[in-house]
């Protein structure tokens, strides 16, 4: 186990530089879960996460000697813009190394706090290489997002400030992608107090550790694909994998469809915006994978809010979608003057409101005279879309 008085020297090293995020009450989520749920809000932390603790705590930990050198680190999001911005607080030289295929908003991300940016390699696993072999030719010291032991401990002071507010809760939920977070989280709460549960989430597409916290031995994957990105690690760390099987209760894991519902949720009734990868913790309690914590006190980590807007838009048209809030109809009408008209006076009859409408005459399927005609409609439910679906059966634009 990692010395806790490392991770509180730690929290003396970052005290002027990291936030200490809200922890609060969550009413609807507790209300939903049947737990007494309070939320870690890393999302509002400096550059958006938590990983500004470990990249600092790292920096602040090097010899003058090695920070007048510079440090490199490999990297397509939250820990990037740690070690950024804590090079950037030493005045000393930081390169990151990214993915070919990075978006430009990260990069720009990046760059915003002084860091030099190098593109290579067509995924993480060939920039961490490349950064490794770029930072042994030029001198600067590597900063590992999670195989470190001044990052690990960085990573614990979240635990600190947690138990700083709480100190009777029953379980800790973690997300979980290399274990860096987990492990020096777990070493804190365990070592401040042995029986509260710590549970790791992981994503099902990125299942490495999950799968090697279950088998007691390291075991990677040959790919990983969820939504989460933040958490979407391929191989296993055998030095947090070692850590995990000490001190982590329980490991489960979410869907991509669950860590959706789980992100609109957080957006509309805390009105936080939360990445994938932070919000898999309220994903589990929203899709009972935690029934044993029922009536217990818990506190979730929300771990990072840096969400991709277009992704986050895709979010929020399905959830629309799958709540009932909207539904797209097609129908098939005669062509000519006054057919359009007469169905969407249907629609504005029922209530039901137009955002988008498209008309399509040419489609090699129709036939000659006819025309489909595609509407995007917002909805109260289901029941009001079952009532939509009636009226036009019955006025023939709906066939079974």
């Amino acid at each position: 186990m990692l010395d806790l008085k490392k991770i509180y020297e730690a929290k003396e090293r970052i005290k002027d530089v990291v936030v200490n995020t809200p922890f609060s009450y969550a009413p609807f989520l507790s209300e939903n879960s049947g737990c007494e749920v309070y939320l870690k809000k890393e999302n509002l932390q400096v550059t958006g996460a938590f990983k500004i603790r470990g990249a600092y705590n790292k920096i602040a930990s090097l010899s003058d000697e090695q920070r007048a050198c510079g440090v490199v680190a490999a990297s397509a999001g939250n820990h990037a813009q740690g070690v950024a911005l804590s090079a950037s607080k030493f005045n000393i030289k930081a390169v990151i190394v990214m993915p070919e295929s990075t978006p430009l908003t990260k990069i720009n991300g990046v760059k915003h706090y002084g860091a030099e940016v190098i593109l290579a390699g067509l995924n993480y696993d060939e920039a961490y290489a490349y950064a490794l072999e770029y930072g042994k030719k030029n001198s600067l010291t590597f900063v590992h997002p999670f195989e470190d032991e001044e990052v690990i401990a960085g990573q614990g002071t979240l635990a600190l400030d947690i138990i700083d507010n709480c100190k009777d809760l029953d379980a800790v939920i973690i997300p979980v992608g290399g274990g860096g977070l987990i492990s020096g989280m777990a070493c804190a709460l365990k070592g401040l107090n042995p029986k509260i549960e710590v549970i790791g989430v992981s994503a099902s597409g990125a299942p490495a550790l999950k799968n090697s916290f279950e088998l007691g031995r390291a075991v990677d994957t040959i790919s990983v694909r969820t939504i989460a990105d933040g958490i979407a690690v391929r191989d296993t760390s055998e030095i947090t994998l070692k850590h995990m099987l000490e001190s982590v209760d329980r490991f489960i894991c979410v869907d991509d469809a669950e860590i959706a519902s789980a992100i609109l949720f957080l957006l509309e009734k805390q009105k936080l915006v939360v990445e994938g990868a932070g919000a898999v913790g309220v994903a589990a309690l929203l899709h009972n994978k935690l029934e044993h914590l029922k009536g217990k006190k818990v506190a979730v980590v929300l771990s990072g809010g840096n969400m991709d807007v277009t992704l986050l838009s895709v979010i929020i048209e399905k959830g629309l979608l799958k709540s009932g809030r909207k539904m797209k109809l097609t129908v098939t009408l005669v062509d000519k003057p006054g057919s359009l008209m007469r169905f969407t006076e249907i629609l504005q009859e029922l209530n039901a409101n137009i955002v988008h409408i498209a008309y399509d005459r040419t489609s090699i399927s129709l036939d000659y005279g006819d025309a489909n005609v595609t509407v995007h409609v917002e909805t109260k439910g289901e029941e009001h879309q079952k009532e939509i679906h009636t009226v036009l059966k019955k006025e023939n634009y709906i066939r079974d």
